[in-house]
């Protein structure tokens, strides 16, 4: 059995201030960034390592309400990347500035530039003097990059842009030849690019609608259906961690459902995860003997207690019967003013109402003495006092044998109890069956008359009628009771409760990432990855085809599942001709390559070459783009059309006259 896998639970840590120095700050250094849908990474070109790696989300939490109206509502401020701390808590309002892969939303993409220059320590007021490397969505429809070109130059200033493809720069970056098959596995989308002898021919290539973030949805819901009780514990982020961490692609899919119906299978390969809980606080560590030397020791003092009571209620009665006694004895004695001044400290309105009280006395007095002794005799006996009713059997096996006939007992009396419930609920229904063989009853006795009783069977079926025939016995009841507690003082103990709060994933590890295969499993009608692999692959030559299946390129954060290489080498097997070779490359670092890709080509002597001025801005337009090796081709948008057939028509027989008003 596998051990139990804990959460990590990861926390990010607020990203520090980074030194703006001299070096960057007047060496015209150009900034990389690689503008991911799931995690932006942002550095300098002369950096090993990007210095900013966080969650492109954005979380505007409420207004504050105040609890006095004078004062105005505080807006806290705004988190963005890893100044969000605990996710779970503002879920509901996080925010990002794309559409699928798409930037659409510039409010938000602004917000993020914020962060990333004042993180970066940029201080230079009203700009950014820097040219900046961006990757962007594969065939990014122009308006985007128009409003994106147009926040970097109007709004901070930059004095060069270059746009490229992550996808591309990845490839490059592994150094694997012109010609390649990319599949760029993101976040929200799966790219299927070809490339051939370094010209990306984008008429062919095709996106799938399904990422990471839908398996993740997916997983999350396949969990919470499976444990509805921990629903509130399944949270999203958990589940990205459980889809990280512990998922895998299957080579056959239909093969491991058929291994996981055989339940040895299940039991030596399903992973528990333990969920955090609050442990419940341990019971004394006392054995049963002590446990019952305690009870007694209770029993012990709970009676000294109670006969103290008594004794201290006995001497204050027998003070107040000693009172009304000498009150008798003035009027015995005829002091008769005496005795009137006297009652009326007691609540007395006549001799009848003393004597009365005096006999009161004299009895709660006897009743009181009887308990004592009553007491003072239980007291003796608590020693020799049988602790219940059942006793169990010191053998192992002759124990369990009992303590097996126990629990059916009392299943047993605890099912006839619910049965006479039932029956007495359905008798007072009409509708009932109980209830119609009532009547049934009821009508047969009336027709007997006056010789009903006669014979003992009558009152068979008076008790098949009455209501009170079916109530809960006094026996039964403590029959019920003595069985409960000997269940709950010789039945073993629970076990472990945090194996109530544990997940096992068998099926659902595989079944989530099956989703880039077959996206049908969620409701979704495109063809999966083989399918699409397989669909490009028909529309290139015989040479071509072969080109490209020798050197099929796996990028992006979703292609680090274990098995998903060789799950593509099987489906290419399938797909190509009998004998023909194929390829897989996966890439060193399907998250960072496009970033190092990036850096590379910002760093290259030809790089202001490929970047866009603020004078081929304001010239070309927001839009314009230079192509280079990594980048999309640009396509410059058509002029708008415009339709003069919903314009006034002007009719060459209108005479047209100038009114000349004097005022």
């Amino acid at each position: 059995m596998e051990d139990v896998l804990v959460l990590k639970d990861y926390k990010t840590v607020p990203d520090i201030v980074h030194e703006y120095s001299p070096t960057l700050k007047f060496g015209h250094i150009p900034l990389v960034i690689d503008n991911g849908s799931y995690q932006c990474r942002v550095g300098w070109s002369i950096n090993d390592e990007p210095n900013l790696i966080f969650k492109n989300l954005i979380a505007r939490p409420r207004k504050d309400r105040c609890k006095k109206d004078a004062e105005p509502p505080a807006t806290p401020p705004i988190q963005i990347g890893n100044d969000i701390v605990n996710i779970e808590a503002v879920r509901f309002q996080l925010k990002t500035q794309f559409d699928k892969n798409v930037v659409t939303h510039f409010e938000a993409q602004e917000q993020v530039f914020d962060y990333i220059f004042s993180h970066l320590g940029i201080d230079n007021d009203g700009s950014v003097p820097h040219p900046i490397a961006m990757t962007e969505a594969f065939v990014t429809p122009n308006y985007s990059r128009q409003l994106m070109s147009e926040l970097l130059f109007e709004g901070y200033g930059v004095p060069g842009v270059s746009y490229g493809v992550d996808s591309l720069f990845s490839m490059y970056k592994n150094d694997i030849g012109d010609t390649a098959l990319i599949v760029n596995c993101g976040y929200h989308t799966i790219h299927i690019i070809p490339v051939i002898r370094g010209q990306v021919i984008v008429d062919h290539a095709r996106r799938i609608n399904l990422g990471g973030s839908e398996m993740i949805y997916y997983l999350h819901k396949l969990l919470q259906l499976k444990y509805p009780v921990h629903v509130n514990a399944i949270t999203m982020s958990r589940v990205e961690e459980i889809l990280q961490e512990h998922c895998s692609i299957a080579l056959d899919y239909q093969e491991e459902i058929r291994k996981w119906a055989n339940p040895d299978y299940y039991e030596a390969n399903v992973k528990r995860v333990q969920l955090p809980y609050v442990q419940t606080a341990s019971s004394s560590g006392l054995t049963a003997e002590q446990q019952k030397e305690r009870k007694k020791e209770m029993a012990r003092r709970l009676l000294e207690i109670n006969a103290r009571k008594r004794e201290e209620r006995l001497a204050e009665d027998e003070e107040q019967l000693n009172q009304l006694l000498a009150i008798k004895d003035m009027i015995e004695d005829g002091d008769t003013d005496e005795f009137n001044e006297a009652i009326k400290g007691f609540d007395i309105k006549s001799y009848e109402d003393l004597q009365r009280q005096i006999t009161n006395i004299h009895m709660r007095i006897e009743k009181n003495k009887q308990r004592i002794v009553a007491a003072a005799t239980a007291e003796e006996n608590l020693e020799t006092r049988p602790t219940g009713r059942l006793n169990p059997p010191t053998e192992p096996e002759a124990f369990q044998t009992w303590l097996n006939e126990t629990r059916s007992k009392y299943r047993e009396l605890v099912a006839r109890r619910e049965a006479r419930r039932a029956r007495r609920a359905a008798m007072v229904k009409r509708r009932t069956a109980a209830a119609a063989e009532r009547m049934r009853v009821i009508s047969r006795l009336a027709a007997a008359g006056d010789e009903f009783g006669n014979q003992d069977s009558d009152w068979d079926a008076y008790k098949s009628i009455s209501r009170e025939a079916d109530s809960d016995s006094e026996a039964d009841g403590e029959r019920l009771m003595e069985l409960e507690e000997a269940l709950r003082e010789y039945e073993p103990p629970p076990a472990n409760s945090s194996q109530h709060h544990q997940l096992h994933l068998a099926i659902e590890p595989l079944r989530a990432p099956e989703l880039m295969f077959q996206p049908s499993m969620m409701g979704n009608l495109e063809a999966g990855l083989a399918e699409t692999m397989e669909y490009v692959f028909k529309h290139f030559s015989p040479e071509d085809q072969l080109l490209l299946a020798n050197n099929v390129f796996l990028t992006g954060g979703s292609s680090q599942f274990p098995g998903l290489k060789e799950r593509l080498e099987r489906e290419l097997l399938e797909m190509r001709p009998f004998q023909s070779t194929h390829k897989v490359v996966v890439a060193k670092n399907p998250s960072l390559d496009a970033w190092y890709g990036a850096r590379d080509f910002a760093g290259s002597n030809e790089f202001e070459n490929w970047c866009i001025s603020k004078e081929d801005y304001y010239e070309m337009g927001g839009e314009y783009l230079k192509e280079h090796y990594a980048s999309n081709k640009y396509y410059k948008s058509p002029a708008p059309i415009v339709d003069n057939s919903l314009a006034p028509s002007i009719d060459a027989n209108v005479v047209k006259e100038e009114i000349v008003v004097d005022c």
